[in-house]
């Protein structure tokens, strides 16, 4: 796993065990095992040290990134994450983002029968009053935060932050229509497949056949089970599963 996910660190490799393959083995332990990577490079593990573990089930966050395409013209991604199961509720690229566009995303992302009460968002002139006011029609109170205070807004920081470090560097868009659908790819395996430590370790939409925990014998796989290994985004990482071996 260690040479296959560059980017995963010893408590991504733990936590992919634990929930996908049933076996629990310390972070520590997979350390030591860990391929050494060479001096100088970056460790790929969490860049982030300190976050808001803010688990309300009634706040939602948004904002944007840049994204630059191998011709150089400026894409930007909205991202929209609810806060308690770190889920990506909404997730689309635009060349131009304005309050209309943006407006209308967020009308994409929450349903008519929404249980959300709060909208966290920075103070880019793309929030203009006129889009506050509308999602207050929508049953949402705008939080805005202050100027230059990212870690107000941290969970959606961050998980910029992870889209950045998973797949923006190791790929360069060529088109809007192949950034989107690559982000949509990765903003799918982010909420039914990547373990989040901060869950406990727990996946926002687990898939109903992951293991029971815990095993009779939770360090071995068990012998009428394969291991199988899903590429995502062309193997840039893999999402592991336990099947039933062929009689």
């Amino acid at each position: 796993m260690a040479s296959s996910n560059p980017s995963w660190g010893e408590e991504r490799i733990a936590n992919e065990l634990l929930l996908k393959l049933g076996i629990r083995v310390s972070p520590r332990t997979v350390r030591k095992y860990m391929p050494k990577r060479p001096g100088g490079q970056p460790l790929g593990d969490q860049r982030w040290s300190t976050f808001v573990r803010n688990h309300a089930a009634a706040i939602l966050a948004c904002d944007f990134c840049v994204v630059v395409t191998a011709r150089f013209r400026l894409l930007y991604v909205l991202v929209v994450i609810e806060h308690e199961t770190r889920r990506i509720v909404h997730c689309n690229v635009t060349t131009h983002p304005n309050a209309a566009w943006t407006l209308q995303q967020l009308r994409e992302a929450f349903p008519s029968d929404h249980r959300y009460r709060f909208l966290i968002h920075d103070g880019d002139a793309i929030f203009s009053p006129q889009l506050d006011r509308s999602i207050t029609h929508m049953g949402l109170r705008v939080l805005k935060t202050p100027p230059r205070s990212p870690k107000a807004n941290s969970l959606c920081e961050r998980v910029i932050g992870t889209l950045r470090r998973e797949f923006l560097d190791f790929l360069i868009p060529l088109t809007e229509a192949h950034l989107r659908s690559v982000t949509k790819n990765w903003a799918k395996h982010y909420n039914r497949a990547r373990p989040h430590n901060s869950l406990g370790p727990g996946i926002p939409n687990p898939p109903v056949d992951l293991p029971v925990r815990p095993n009779k014998h939770p360090h071995r796989i068990p012998s009428h089970c394969k291991v199988l290994a899903h590429p995502v985004l062309g193997g840039l990482h893999h999402d592991y599963r336990l099947v039933a071996k062929a009689a």
